[in-house]
């Protein structure tokens, strides 16, 4: 028999590590039904706090922000207090997170949760204080103002609330001063289209209690610019200078339709750069049909001019007939009866003055239209230039404010 217990020797039952033995401790009694407290008239003061890592998207349509930030909540749980000498000098656990009381703390903002990692477990020290960080992206609802757009800014709200607990259970509270998580930029990522420049925040209370955070971003407009305004800009130039030219050689029109044909491309082309709003339409969508219409002006403009020119070809013939024929006859004293007018009008092919006296009617006249379309150039470009400098100062503003 004892060779036989040499050779098979009992088995050894390990004994429970201490981390086991103290999560069997604390949750043996624990109700994760009931707030933490041995007196329940003392509320529970959770305290907050955030770190906003990026900006994801922005949506003017559905008035809406993603965003990805860092979140922690601390507490204290007063069931969750331990000597660390009874348990080999464990201070700190981790623990389930479904099996104890966690603070019904919400985005009162919150639209969707986006792709944010589970993360099933907090922290507790042997003082009972709680900690629950975790990562979190977020669809929120704000009033998005799109107008100033490429220029605009963004005030977005994160309001912090218990959904069931008053004040007097729930009271909220900031882990870092206000002007710490105001100027905390550190771990945002400001190489995108926005920039982060505060994270404000205010304390409300009513029945409930309220922390409102706000964050301010301002967009980039470096990429709108480069991608929007300037060849909008470069085609209206273009446009500009064909007033230049000449007025009866015919390829002015045929050039300034390919134009208004190239810029309409270009606007289909870049529907989705443009911010989608169902309320206020931006400000650079109303550059744009401005752009469009002066463009359409400006043609309209040079087919009245052409049109006017090439129409009085006859007249012009007749107005040099009529002004030879008083030249030559008024200053010698002749009287014209009816019939002799009549019979020199209806003779079309009559020129007393000669060829040279027609070409120079034609050359006034063609001086004439080209005063004329000198002065509507001239008009156009005054209330292009007045809308231009408009344009100019309200995003100058808006950029540098």
């Amino acid at each position: 028999m004892w060779q036989l217990h040499n050779i098979f020797p009992r088995a050894v039952i390990p004994q429970r590590s201490a981390l086991n033995q103290l999560t069997r401790t604390l949750l043996r009694k624990y109700d994760c039904g009931v707030r933490p407290v041995h007196n329940w008239t003392n509320p529970t003061t959770v305290y907050i706090d955030l770190i906003l890592q990026s900006v994801l998207d922005v949506d003017g349509k559905t008035q809406s922000i993603t965003t990805s930030i860092w979140y922690r909540q601390i507490w204290t749980d007063e069931f969750l207090v331990w000597d660390p000498e009874e348990f080999d000098g464990v201070s700190e656990i981790s623990l389930s997170s479904d099996a104890i009381w966690i603070p019904d703390v919400i985005l009162s903002e919150f639209v969707d949760e986006g792709k944010s990692p589970p993360i099933p477990y907090v922290y507790v020290n042997s003082s009972g204080s709680v900690k629950n960080y975790r990562p979190m992206q977020v669809v929120l609802a704000c009033s998005l103002e799109m107008y100033a757009f490429p220029f605009d800014k963004q005030n977005c709200s994160l309001t912090f609330r218990s959904w069931l607990h008053s004040v007097k259970e729930i009271d909220l509270a900031l882990w870092r001063s206000a002007e710490a998580i105001a100027n905390d930029k550190r771990e945002f990522m400001n190489d995108g289209e926005w920039e982060l420049l505060s994270i404000p925040s205010h304390y409300c209370t009513s029945l409930l209690s309220f922390r409102l955070i706000q964050v301010l971003i301002r967009r980039r407009p470096l990429l709108y610019v480069v991608g929007l305004l300037i060849p909008s800009i470069f085609l209206m130039l273009v446009d500009v200078i064909s007033f230049y030219l000449p007025l009866n050689s015919g390829t002015r029109i045929v050039f300034k339709i390919s134009i208004l044909l190239g810029y309409t491309v270009f606007r289909v082309n870049l529907t989705d750069e443009m911010p989608a709003t169902a309320v206020r339409t931006p400000l650079i969508g109303v550059f744009f049909v401005v752009c469009m219409a002066l463009l359409m002006l400006s043609l309209i403009k040079s087919i009245l001019v052409v049109k006017l020119l090439h129409h009085s070809e006859k007249e012009v013939r007749q107005m040099s007939v009529s002004a030879c024929l008083l030249d030559k006859y008024g200053s010698a004293g002749h009287v014209f009866n009816d019939s002799a007018l009549t019979s020199i009008g209806t003779l079309d092919n009559i020129n007393p003055c000669g060829e040279d006296s027609e070409s120079l009617g034609q050359a006034d006249w063609l001086a004439l239209c080209s005063k004329l379309d000198c002065f509507l150039f001239r008009l156009y470009l005054l209330v292009l230039a007045l809308y231009a400098g408009t344009l100019m100062m309200l995003w100058a503003s808006w950029s540098f404010a």
